[in-house]
Order: C-alpha cells, then structure tokens, then sequence
C-alpha cells in the first residue's frame, strides 16, 4: 500500500483547490469545481472563495453564473449546510444527502408543529402549506420573496416559539429547499446580504432532471469529493456528507476507491488512477493565500492536522467552523481580518519567515483592492480574529 506523506497532501492541495496564484482558475464555475461546491452559510464567502482562485474576478461574474446561465445552484445539502453546486451535481445530491437532511427536516417540522398546538397532524399542516406555497410560486414566474410568500400563503406565516426550536415561515421554505422542489433565486439585496425570490426547481433550471437512486447519488458525491480532497479518510468522509458509514463504505466500493496509507497509519482513499498511488506529488513553488470564513479547502476533512498546527482552537469555533484563514505552503498559519476602514489585516500565529510575510502581504494587498473598503461581517469569528492587536504573537502584516 501506498504511503502518502502530509507534505504530499499539502502539495497536491495548492493545485486541486486553486489557492495558489499559479494554480487559479478561469471563472467562478471552474472553481466551484475545483472544490465540489461552495460554502454559502455566509453570502459573502462565495464571493470571497472564488475571489481566492480567480483572477481578476468581478461580482457580476457570480452573479452571471447564478442568476442568469444557472449554471451554479445553492442548494441545502450536507449537514443542513447551504452550499452553491455545479447544475449538473445536483441529481446526486437530491437523491443523497439533501434528501436525507430534508427528510429529517420533514418529520421535525411535523413533529414541532403539533407541539407548538398549530395544528393536530403536523404531516398534514405541512403537505397543505407546501400545497399552497407552490401554487403561490407557479403564480409568479419571477418568484416571490418570503414576505409575499407569507402574504400569499397564510397557513405558513406562523411564529411560535419552543424550548429548543421555533415554528417559522421559513422552515416550510427549508423542507422544499432540502428536496430541491423549491430553490433560493435572485437574490435582492447586496452581495453580502442573501436575501432571495423563491421559485420552483423546475422552472428556475427549465427542466427537471432525472434523479438517480440514493447509492448511486453518494456515490456521484463521493467521486467528487475524492478528486478534490483525497487521499481523505472515511472519517472525513462520514463527517463531509453527514452520512452513515455504511453509505459510505458502500460508495467508496462502487467507486473502486483507492487505498492509501496517511502519516499516523490511518487508511486514506484516493481515485483508481490517480498518480498519487505511484508517484510522489511534486512540491511546487511556494505560495501564499487568504481565504474566508468557512472555506471548502479549510471545511473539507474532519481530520485537520495535516494541515493546521497546534492552533486549531485558535481558528475554529467549537462546533468546528472555521474562521478566515491565512495559509503558507500548505499550511494554516494564522487568520486576516479588516480594520476600520476595510484594511485587511494578516494576523501570525507562527513565526513564518520574510519571505511569507512578503508573500501574504501581496495576497493582503490583493483582497483589500478587491473589497474596495467594503467590511465583511461573519457570525463565526475566531478567537484569532477577536483577539486584541496587542495580545498577537507576531507582528501583523499589512498591505
């Protein structure tokens, strides 16, 4: 069996993932590609992730390819997480994981409307208000947002609050989201700001494509997922999806899945074919890059010590969210916030050199034209990002 070596995994990581400069990509689709999907839990981190892997991006490009061709989709997937696919990726995922979060999403739905005393039976509360929401959307072929939904469907507009839940319009809205009956359109408010029409799946794409079995979906997900991040263990793998280890040992199997050995002696598992298995991935140059909250290159394994030090509760919350990252040559050595004024900020958690601080200060310089000013806000801020500048190991390095 084959050892791969972490220094191997971080190599093949600046290629596969576009972070390096001499590795990026033409468009927004080509690197939504490059990772399977997209994070899109906070709007701005889209625009911020192709922002790392294309360059000379415009905002008008992603909104090209997500409002006008279609030919990207945000769709709640894995692990209740909202992610933007390629089109052609979404019957996999229908068939696996999103349905498998939208049945989940279904019953609990039911479950917390009969709790709440909205209605008797809570399946049937919700078949008539996903009744009433799709007339109201076959009504409007521009869509509706989710005030004139609730305008248009009274059943849905309810608000009751539960010890650990809340009945809401917009858990209606997540159900036929998670089963890819509904979709998240245009969106009207700013970049970092999603606030969308909803429409039909089938008039958003213009078609309703056939969806495959579950196996087969998992294992589509799976082919994917390896081409970006492997060699991954089935550890990441079960986390990644939010699925069972059966479903993924069985996807691993109709993939022909590779075995590899990882430092520390786990198995790990690559492609059939892929050159890992019988040549050495080359080092390449060095290279530099920031990227943004909840990233899919920081987000894409469970097990993270390949390419984190000892800093891993510095940059991830409890729950496993990652903050903005700064990486060297594989590595994540610390995090980059904005001043005041839009500054961007790279703030050291490793002693890394003159030539890496000169390397991140261009990527800096890079992402603070690029944002013109504009402060980007997150939910999941780090403990590195919230620390004081005087309570910083090393200088911060600036533009």
């Amino acid at each position: 069996m084959r050892s791969v070596t972490d220094d191997e995994r971080r190599a093949r990581l600046a290629r596969r993932h576009a972070v390096a400069p001499v590795h990026r990509v033409a468009d927004a689709v080509a690197a939504t590609r490059a990772m399977t999907v997209l994070h899109a839990t906070e709007p701005a981190t889209v625009h911020l992730s192709v922002h790392a892997r294309v360059d000379d991006f415009l905002r008008e490009d992603l909104d090209t390819a997500l409002e006008t061709e279609r030919s990207l989709v945000r769709q709640l997937a894995m692990r209740r997480t909202m992610f933007v696919f390629p089109r052609d990726l979404l019957p996999a995922t229908w068939a696996s994981a999103a349905a498998r979060t939208g049945s989940a999403e279904r019953a609990r739905l039911a479950k917390d409307v009969e709790r709440a005393g909205v209605a008797d039976d809570g399946l049937a509360w919700l078949a008539a208000a996903e009744r009433g929401v799709l007339e109201a959307l076959n009504a409007a072929p521009e869509g509706l947002t989710m005030v004139e939904l609730r305008a248009a469907v009274p059943l849905i507009d309810v608000r009751v609050t539960l010890p650990s839940s809340q009945v809401q319009p917009g858990r209606v809205l997540t159900v036929l989201g998670a089963e890819g009956t509904v979709v998240r359109g245009a969106n009207t408010q700013h970049w970092r700001v999603f606030r969308p029409r909803w429409t039909t799946m089938s008039s958003w794409l213009g078609e309703a494509p056939a969806r495959p079995g579950a196996a087969e979906g998992y294992a589509e997900l799976v082919r994917r997922w390896l081409a970006t991040f492997g060699p991954g263990t089935e550890t990441d793998l079960v986390w990644w999806l939010g699925a069972t280890k059966g479903a993924v040992r069985a996807a691993l199997a109709q993939v022909g899945a590779v075995q590899v050995r990882l430092d520390g002696g786990e198995a790990g598992y690559v492609l059939p074919g892929d050159p890992i298995v019988a040549d050495p991935e080359p080092a390449g140059e060095p290279w530099a890059a920031l990227l943004p909250v909840l990233d899919p290159t920081v987000m894409g394994w469970k097990e993270r010590g390949f390419y984190l030090s000892e800093h891993a509760a510095r940059l991830f919350d409890r729950n496993g969210n990652a903050g903005t990252t700064a990486w060297w040559c594989g590595r994540v050595v610390g995090c980059w916030v904005q001043s005041d004024d839009g500054a961007v900020e790279v703030r050291l958690l490793d002693d890394v050199g003159a030539a890496a601080r000169a390397a991140l200060s261009v990527e800096a310089a890079r992402l603070e034209r690029w944002l013109a000013g504009e402060r980007v806000g997150t939910v999941y801020p780090s403990s590195a990002m919230r620390d004081a500048p005087g309570d910083l190991p090393y200088p911060a390095v600036r533009a």
